[in-house]
């Protein structure tokens, strides 16, 4: 998920709540039914969900934030804040878990579970191989973002390897994301994007290095407002902006358009999913949230919010036709080949993944 928080976000939700937590409104019952500290993304969760939550339950909603997986992991390590539900991504959750940082979700709390369309569940076990410990939440892909006015017909890119075309020099914009960016480069070379490889990772990074002259920046949340502004010509972006720059692109009545492809090579299908720290005090009132965030209804209400594409079965049919057919947000499986799930490959690889990524910015 990914790294879309704004200031704005925090400032929405409330910036103090790191410090000092914010809930919304509870029922006059809720000291009966306790309290559920929630840790999540900003702007990830439409904030009526959480009153409909309090109102339901009488159980009081503490919401906290956080910016990125890095920030989140130390927070739930040391355990000076005990929260009840956190919302990682996959490959934090499966290091959680080889930690034993993670308490098993009891299922018979969360029958909701079963809207969960079957193929995200079987994509989970890259991370949590029994699905014992994560609920997805949310899914989507990387891709390449590029501007029809700005790229000719012939020029249009279909394969991580296009971000290397001398053409787009100076027009490129990329994440500033270490596993992103090597991602893209990895699979370009036909490797593994969970590589331990140091060869292919010295590859990598050499490719990377020469691409660096053709990127106008190194970005994350600027790529969606670059591109629509007509700053770049072709920018790598998570696919659940979409429906922001859709509309942005509709409202503003820009006379280009902005098309996503899915890179041939292959790329990241990343899973957000909610999990309970083996810590957690009010871990029946966690299995309670997830349960609640597992109705197709409520799942609708967040997807509609969130723009992400949603793993909830239930949800995806209660959605118009053409939101069902929009390819850029829900594609098709079968145009998932060789996408993988981001696997967390120890700190020592961690390790060589950064030195690599400062050599590149460096250079």
């Amino acid at each position: 998920m990914k790294n879309y928080l704004s200031v704005l976000a925090l400032i929405s939700l409330g910036a103090a709540s790191v410090l000092g937590g914010c809930g919304g409104k509870s029922s006059s019952s809720s000291q009966d039914a306790g309290e559920l500290y929630v840790y999540n993304w900003g702007e990830y969760i439409d904030e009526d969900v959480i009153d409909l939550f309090e109102e339901e339950t009488g159980i009081k909603v503490i919401y906290d934030l956080f910016e990125t997986n890095e920030e989140m992991y130390p927070v739930i390590e040391a355990g000076g804040v005990t929260y009840d539900v956190v919302c990682p991504s996959d490959y934090m959750i499966q290091k959680m878990i080889e930690n034993n940082m993670l308490a098993e979700i009891n299922f018979d709390n969360v029958p909701n579970v079963s809207q969960i369309a079957p193929e995200y569940m079987e994509r989970s076990k890259a991370f949590d191989p029994e699905n014992k410990y994560s609920v997805p939440y949310c899914w989507g892909t990387v891709g390449i973002l590029y501007n029809t006015s700005m790229v000719a017909p012939e020029d249009a890119p279909s394969k991580w390897a296009d971000l290397w075309n001398e053409k787009f020099s100076g027009e490129i914009l990329m994440q500033d994301s270490v596993r992103d960016a090597f991602m893209v480069a990895l699979k370009s070379l036909g490797y593994s994007m969970n590589t331990a490889d140091e060869a292919e990772l010295e590859e990598a990074k050499e490719l990377l290095v020469k691409q660096k002259p053709l990127v106008q920046a190194y970005v994350i949340d600027q790529v969606r407002d670059k591109m629509i502004g007509g700053e770049a010509a072709v920018g790598v972006i998570y696919s659940g902006e979409m429906l922001y720059i859709q509309e942005e692109v509709e409202n503003l009545g820009l006379e280009y358009d902005l098309e996503y492809v899915l890179p041939k090579e292959g790329t990241n299908v990343w899973i957000d999913s909610w999990v309970i720290p083996a810590n957690a005090k009010n871990k029946e009132n966690a299995e309670k949230w997830i349960d609640f965030l597992c109705r197709p209804e409520i799942a609708k209400m967040n997807f509609e919010y969130i723009t992400y594409p949603t793993p909830n079965q239930g949800a995806f049919e209660l959605l118009d036709e053409d939101m069902q057919n929009n390819k850029a947000v829900f594609p098709d499986w079968d145009s998932l080949d060789g996408c993988e799930v981001y696997q967390y490959l120890g700190d020592d690889t961690d390790a060589i993944y950064n030195n690599l990524w400062k050599e590149v910015k460096s250079n």
